[in-house]
């Protein structure tokens, strides 16, 4: 949702009209509940956070700027509520599952299933090895394509500071990779028959 639609949308749930605010929450619950549960790691605290976000959101409206994008601000709010969640918690932080995993998941066979549940699993225990905005940088960029620009805004973060933490990600997800996979292929070395 962009453009005129949205700020019509907004303009009326600012009013008052509580279905208009409804009609924002059902386009954008599915990226918000996303970004909480990927960053937070489970469902139930997920949605809580999800439902937080949106409330703070309705709660803030009048001080929504028009000329940022809102997705971005409403993205914003979620992202600092789940930090805020994960700094009470102090633990460490779950990870993400099935970050890059995009496919519907009713049309795979079990065998497929299961390998992408794998896939998954490492791919959640190798971004849990990064800091929670590293974290965020990365979901933001790859889940959901977000350029440098807009990352930056909804993290209030500069370009080059969007840019380093990506390149110093990458770094950090490579290294996780390959010493996992060297550790992978020694012990079926070790396993294997001689």
């Amino acid at each position: 949702m962009a453009g005129d639609d949205e700020k019509a949308l907004i303009n009326a749930a600012v009013n008052g009209d509580d279905d208009a605010f409804t009609k924002i929450v059902e386009r954008y619950q599915k990226p918000v509940y996303n970004l909480c549960y990927r960053l937070l790691g489970n469902h139930g605290d997920a949605e809580d956070a999800s439902q937080e976000a949106f409330m703070k959101a309705y709660r803030g409206l009048g001080k929504y700027d028009l000329q940022r994008p809102f997705i971005s601000w409403l993205l914003a709010i979620a992202y600092n509520l789940c930090i805020d969640q994960l700094r009470r918690r102090r633990v460490t932080w779950v990870g993400l599952e099935a970050l890059f995993d995009r496919s519907d998941p009713l049309s795979r066979t079990p065998e497929v299933a299961l390998e992408a549940r794998n896939e998954a699993e490492g791919v959640q225990k190798i971004l849990s090895t990064l800091s929670v905005k590293d974290r965020a940088v990365v979901v933001l960029r790859y889940w959901y394509d977000y350029s440098y620009d807009e990352i930056a805004e909804t993290l209030s973060l500069t370009n080059g500071a969007v840019k380093s933490r990506l390149h110093r990600a990458r770094r950090e997800l490579m290294g996780t990779w390959n010493a996992e996979q060297l550790a992978l292929g020694e012990s079926q070395n070790e396993v294997s028959p001689a």
